[in-house]
């Protein structure tokens, strides 16, 4: 995603300024090491760019920025669920208005946070108590760290994802390994699949891989570059592309989106909430993501 030609809102900093894009603002990175974005609308990282290459985040050309409406593409905050287990799907988080908490840099990148925290119109959705931070490290490598307080009296149950849209040259020709050997395939009514260990897409895919290895590898011929996504907190791997028809579905994304993105995401993953982890009071978890290439 292009943000230099975006209206400067603020300056914050030599290395981080405030932008605009219709009536979403976005906090923009700009490092010798590398570029970045990260929207105040949902906490949702746009853009990752290392210096000399191609963004490694990849954004639909037709995403609404109205402020409203959840992006479509980069990294989604899926939270406090994951998937359609409540509405809205994928929780609030990512259609909320996230605060910029402080931003700090040195020579090796630069540091973002972003706190959410309940509100009225979260209380009527989610009647809990929580402070959520979202630690964006942008240098040769991109960072993501979502971390939630139970700051109510009683314990609470969640679940949630970092839901990374990875931007590739042609889906087609991309291999993906470190998936792990089993899957349960969300368009086989949940069905638990023993599969291989290598990938390569030839039509849409919605699985949950419930034993992925340290790093996930998606190499990408035609960018020429292998990328790595490498997860923590996570009890597994959602891997998703719509393909062509799925695409045609979305007024968000152009009906070829598909041909150049594969989501590979970071995911506590539950059927339900009931069935989610449980904090108690005082507790903190962390969910995190680290893309390179």
């Amino acid at each position: 995603m292009d943000l230099h030609s975006l209206p400067v809102v603020s300056a914050l900093s030599d290395c981080v300024t405030i932008v605009e894009k219709d009536s979403v603002k976005i906090v923009r990175i700009n490092h010798e090491k590398a570029s970045a974005g990260i929207a105040l609308h949902g906490g949702h990282v746009v853009s990752f760019t290392p210096a000399g290459q191609e963004d490694l985040i990849w954004m639909s050309d037709t995403a609404i920025f109205d402020g409203k409406a959840a992006l479509r593409g980069g990294i989604p905050v899926c939270w406090p669920w994951f998937g359609r287990i409540a509405a809205p799907a994928h929780g609030f988080a990512r259609n909320s208005t996230w605060e910029l908490i402080e931003h700090r840099e040195n020579d090796n990148g630069v540091i973002v946070e972003l706190g959410l925290t309940s509100n009225e119109g979260i209380r009527q959705i989610w009647p809990h108590l929580f402070k959520a931070r979202l630690i964006v490290e942008v240098t040769e490598q991109l960072k993501v760290t979502l971390k939630v307080e139970n700051v109510d009296k009683h314990e609470w149950t969640f679940s949630g994802a970092l839901h990374t849209y990875l931007n590739l040259g042609d889906i087609r020709q991309a291999k993906v390994t470190g998936i792990g050997p089993e899957y349960i395939d969300s368009l086989q009514n949940d069905e638990v699949i023993q599969g291989g260990q290598e990938l390569v897409l030839s039509d849409t895919i919605d699985r949950v891989y419930t034993q992925p290895e340290a790093d996930i590898l998606v190499e990408d011929p035609v960018m020429n570059r292998t990328l790595t996504v490498t997860n923590q907190g996570h009890n597994s791997a959602v891997l998703w592309n719509p393909w062509a028809e799925g695409a045609q579905s979305m007024g968000d994304m152009p009906n070829d989106g598909y041909e150049t993105f594969l989501c590979v995401e970071s995911t506590l993953h539950a059927p339900s909430i009931e069935q989610g982890k449980t904090l108690q009071p005082g507790e903190t978890y962390q969910l995190e993501t680290v893309i390179s290439a």
